[in-house]
């Protein structure tokens, strides 16, 4: 494991995520490995820890999920920019070198056979839970997080440092068409 990247506990996880920021889904089937950014995810439940991510029937990616029961969220940072937008904007289907194209390196993490996006701040391995309603009609997935890890230069006692770290670290918040905010300021109510 990187020196840098911790695990997180899992009554913990879903703080990674309650800030709102776009992220990569990521997800290996059958020996294709598939990475696209989402900017409809958010934390559902703390235990045990589930989240929802919107997957478009059009994407490879969800049907790299469907295939394996699992997938990665990871939260990209500023420094990723460009990287989010291409795996955003482009399809492995249309295509297939799309990864290497679009400057994905992947690494492993914990026991998941499973393709962990590289240089993010956050990631959050989980098992879909089947909700083939919701999943065909609103493209709506549910995922039941079982092991979550954060890059301790941005994320630690259980929290984000966002103002202490440099600001290539900031988390990405997709507006619309290309258009992206870096996380703010802090603020603390008295």
């Amino acid at each position: 494991m990187h020196i840098s990247i911790k695990p997180v506990n899992l009554d913990k996880a879903y703080r990674l995520l309650n800030h709102g920021p776009t992220v990569l889904v990521s997800a290996r089937h059958g020996g294709v490995d598939g990475v696209m950014a989402a900017a409809w995810a958010c934390a559902l439940d703390f235990d045990p820890p589930k989240l929802t991510v919107v997957l478009d029937k059009s994407t490879a990616t969800r049907g790299l999920v469907e295939g394996s029961g699992q997938f990665v969220i990871q939260i990209p940072t500023a420094a990723q920019l460009e990287l989010t937008y291409q795996v955003g904007s482009r399809s492995l289907k249309d295509e297939p070198e799309k990864l290497a194209a679009s400057g994905v390196e992947s690494f492993a993490l914990g026991d998941a056979d499973l393709p962990f996006v590289a240089g993010c701040s956050a990631w959050l391995a989980c098992r879909l839970i089947p909700e083939p309603h919701n999943q065909q009609t609103y493209d709506l997935f549910i995922g039941e997080v079982t092991a979550a890890w954060a890059d301790e230069r941005v994320f630690r006692d259980g929290r984000w440092h966002f103002e202490d770290a440099d600001p290539a670290w900031r988390s990405l918040h997709h507006v619309a068409g290309g258009h992206f905010y870096g996380i703010g300021e802090a603020l603390t109510r008295k």
